[in-house]
């Protein structure tokens, strides 16, 4: 018999070193996210293991899983308890070691392997792990899934038995680069710098880059996982500020900033000007549904509303539909449509064939923006970018509230302004033009400018985005509208980041 996990154990005391310690806010609504040893200890780790791999006997699959883990300094040890668990249940492991995410997307391809959990924190700060799991390439896990696996571990249900196995698939990541560089160089002769953040995507994305014929400046590229710079994750002024000042020093085409497990791409112009991601999906999908008539797109809710009004995407009958924010309801969404890509302004691009297999992958999203340069030869990134309607654009900023209390916040401030709307009520002299409630709630004003608040799905925190089409006050007027209605609940905190 293995010990119900406990919620709560103490550092330093045999307890800790003798129980389970696995804390239920971890097991998010579509992967799993702990403080290591504050939230999660290393039995507590072997206790997923073993959830897991009695989930995917559960769900009819063949428990046969691929895993690896991102550059911390914990998480090596945190994928061998993993690994401990998951044998425990029976289940073939193949272990490819140091990897993005995206390459254990790619494992489970090429080694025709059905499930992965993939050990990442992904680009929360450190002291932070989780995992990324699935058991239907190429989709991970959504809430019934994780709730599932929330109920078996902390129940300590599990149906371990003899049969697990382990093998190490050794020089993994040569296959996953091979298979990314195995097509035409460029025509175009593209400077671009490389910005990893120390993470994990910097032992990896200069020389794909270079591969495809691309001259490459790398910054911060060097593995440390005491992120001694900033956090890696391409969302953050911070980040893209040194990719800005890297590209204006070098005179580089474009700045290509990676996360700290791989699966997403910020972007910087030549100029210097950072664009949002969900402009950047925007630009794709002009260059993308020139070439394939009729596309479909999925993107976000938090995703600008040029998708929908953008002349040229309507000009070449492109059709997009807003969806819920996360990795894993996006690539099921756009699985299921068949969508040519899925762009979630997070970063999180999803190419279908002939790009992609439907998974999302920082790297093909940097082929796909090169593709696009290389497609323009005339043009600049800036180029592209101000061929856009222009728009005004908040960053995410992610006001703090506890992971116990954030959705029941959510649902009064759906409730509000489901309740302003029915009374025809006006927002800063506007009426409501559209509500989008598949996500929290996205308002749309009469002018076009919108605000959207939802709960982060892997942080104690809620998420804010603004937009205005009409000029950068009416975003300002957006936000602080919004916010007023957040002030209003004390279980709201500080900002990360504000306009």
């Amino acid at each position: 018999m293995f010990p119900k996990p406990k919620s709560v154990l103490l550092p330093n005391t045999y307890a800790f070193e003798s129980e389970p310690m696995v804390k239920a806010t971890g097991f998010r609504e579509y992967d799993a996210r702990w403080l290591f040893q504050k939230e999660i200890n290393l039995m507590g780790v072997q206790a997923l293991g073993m959830g897991l791999g009695a989930l995917i006997a559960e769900l009819g699959v063949s428990q046969e899983i691929v895993t690896g883990h991102d550059f911390r300094g914990y998480s090596a040890s945190i994928k061998y308890a993993l690994i401990s668990g998951l044998m425990a249940a029976g289940c073939k492991v193949h272990d490819i070691g140091l990897a993005v995410t995206p390459m254990a997307y790619f494992a489970q391809f090429d080694l025709d392997v059905p499930c992965c959990a993939m050990v990442t924190a992904s680009h929360n700060d450190n002291g932070w792990t989780g995992v990324k799991m699935g058991a239907n390439r190429p989709l991970t896990f959504g809430p019934d899934e994780m709730t599932r696996l929330k109920e078996i571990v902390l129940n300590a249900d599990f149906k371990n038995k003899a049969g697990g196995s382990y093998q190490f698939h050794e020089n993994y990541p040569a296959r996953y680069i091979a298979d990314l560089t195995n097509r035409p160089k460029l025509k175009r002769k593209l400077k671009v710098v490389a910005a990893c953040g120390n993470g994990t995507a910097g032992a990896f994305a200069p020389q794909v880059l270079e591969a495809i014929g691309c001259e490459v400046i790398p910054l911060d590229t060097e593995l440390d996982h005491t992120f001694p710079k900033y956090n890696p994750n391409p969302e953050d002024m911070e980040m893209l500020h040194a990719i800005r000042d890297a590209v204006l020093l070098h005179k580089a085409d474009v700045g290509l900033g990676f996360d700290g497990d791989g699966d997403r791409c910020g972007v910087v112009d030549n100029t210097g000007e950072e664009i949002f991601a969900d402009k950047v999906g925007v630009m794709l999908a002009r260059d993308m549904s020139a070439i394939h008539k009729d596309a479909q797109f999925i993107v976000d809710v938090k995703s600008t509303g040029l998708f929908i009004t953008d002349p040229v995407l309507q000009k070449q009958g492109a059709r997009t539909t807003y969806w819920k924010t996360g990795h894993s309801y996006m690539k099921r969404r756009t699985h299921e449509t068949g969508a040519l890509a899925g762009f979630e302004k997070s970063g999180h691009f999803f190419f279908n064939k002939p790009y992609g297999r439907g998974y999302d992958d920082g790297l093909v999203s940097a082929l796909a923006i090169c593709d696009m340069l290389d497609r323009a030869p005339g043009k600049s990134m800036a180029d592209l970018k101000n061929a856009l309607p222009k728009t005004w654009s908040s960053p995410t900023m992610s006001p703090h509230c506890a992971d116990e209390t954030k959705y029941g916040v959510i649902d009064q401030v759906v409730k509000h302004f489901e309740g302003l709307q029915a009374k025809g009520a006006k927002i800063g002299g506007q009426s409501i033009r559209d509500l989008v409630t598949v996500n929290g709630v996205r308002v749309t004003v009469e002018d076009g400018s919108w605000g959207l608040v939802r709960a982060s799905s892997n942080k104690p925190e809620l998420v804010v985005v603004v937009e205005s089409p009409v000029s950068e006050q009416r975003m300002h007027d957006m936000f602080e509208m919004v916010n007023s209605v957040l002030r209003t609940h004390p279980e709201v905190g500080e900002y990360n980041q504000k306009i």
